[in-house]
């Protein structure tokens, strides 16, 4: 508690697939593949008057929260003005999406860019599987003009840990899903996919022509010639040992008083996200050799409060915080640091922090 003032698979290809992964995992698979029939049936319903020449997409796997940086270059093509760009998702990651941006700038070298209005549309004779949103331009693309367009989207609860149960002596693994083409509406002339992976060891990864893992960094492309809707599987599995803390409910209570003091409190639910401890847990093991015997657990939350916050305290169900560390960094912001130090969350354990 804290408070402040202030190609589609045989049946027996799927079957086989179902034995190795795990329900979860499983299903995803199917519906990619399921989407892969849907975006070749539709592929002719792709507008023709934009063109995407290059597409450079940039993933971000070094937390449990999944970061992409999409650049496109967009060329119009067509011979009427366009005020609107699509972006297409399939439904099995844009369930997960948390936050979207984009920021846009027109001609042919990238300038300044200005943020462009989000929304969730519905095209006629698109895929059902497939979530679209549409950025509103500032003024129409004129024929022959080149747009440069940046879409930062943010998921969570998008890696899955496979195993789904493991030891305190055991590394968590997890497993990403995407396509190594970036699923657009329109032709891609020439395309990249970099994904940044956390270090540690990579159990497996999809291998296409033009894949490349170098350190911690998986590189497929440049492909190009890409049609609309092209999709294409690829599965990542790999060492994530980054706290997986996920707040199942969070209760905030402000209190204004007649004076201007303002009081925040807020109540948190937290359970660590990632794989569920199988066994029995050492606290003596884990206190010994944490790195260890614990290394996938956290041991610390970060609180990030106004500069102004002032009376503060804090608390956990059993009513205190072993030890906290609270100091001001250059931008005038406080930071809470609580840090757990009898680990009281060790795998898929939860708490009750106030």
């Amino acid at each position: 508690s804290l408070s402040c003032s202030g190609p589609t698979p045989s049946r027996r290809e799927t079957n086989a697939r179902d034995a190795i992964w795990p329900p979860s995992m499983a299903t995803p698979l199917r519906l990619a593949a399921l989407l892969l029939v849907l975006v070749a049936a539709f592929a002719s319903a792709a507008r023709a008057d934009l063109v995407v020449s290059r597409a450079d997409r940039k993933v971000d796997l070094t937390s449990h929260i999944v970061r992409v940086l999409t650049s496109l270059k967009v060329e119009n093509a067509g011979s009427e003005p366009v005020s609107k760009v699509l972006l297409a998702f399939p439904n099995i990651q844009a369930k997960n999406l948390a936050a979207i941006r984009a920021f846009g700038t027109e001609g042919k070298v990238k300038g300044l860019s200005s943020v462009l209005p989000i929304e969730v549309v519905e095209p006629s004779g698109v895929p059902p599987e497939l979530t679209f949103f549409s950025a509103s331009l500032h003024k129409p693309l004129q024929k022959g003009k080149i747009l440069h367009l940046d879409v930062l989207t943010v998921f969570t609860h998008f890696l899955q840990p496979f195993p789904e149960e493991i030891t305190q002596a055991d590394s968590q693994l997890v497993v990403f899903q995407d396509s190594s083409h970036y699923l657009s509406p329109y032709p891609v002339k020439v395309q990249t996919l970099s994904i940044r992976l956390p270090g540690g060891r990579v159990e497996s990864y999809t291998k296409y022509g033009n894949t490349k893992l170098v350190d911690s960094e998986l590189k497929y492309g440049p492909y190009e010639d890409v049609p609309p809707f092209s999709y294409n599987p690829i599965i990542v599995h790999f060492e994530n040992n980054n706290p997986f803390a996920v707040a199942k409910e969070l209760i905030r209570e402000i209190e204004i008083s007649h004076w201007g003091n303002v009081q925040i409190t807020e109540h948190y639910n937290i359970v660590h996200g990632g794989a569920r401890l199988k066994g029995e847990f050492s606290r003596l093991d884990y206190q010994s050799r944490p790195y260890a015997r614990g290394v996938s657990s956290f041991r610390h939350l970060i609180a990030r409060l106004p500069a102004r916050a002032h009376s503060i305290y804090y608390r956990d169900e059993i009513g205190n915080i072993s030890t906290s560390h609270l100091w001001s960094d250059s931008k005038k912001v406080l930071l809470l640091f609580i840090s757990f130090v009898m680990a009281k969350f060790p795998n898929k354990s939860a708490t009750h922090v106030c």
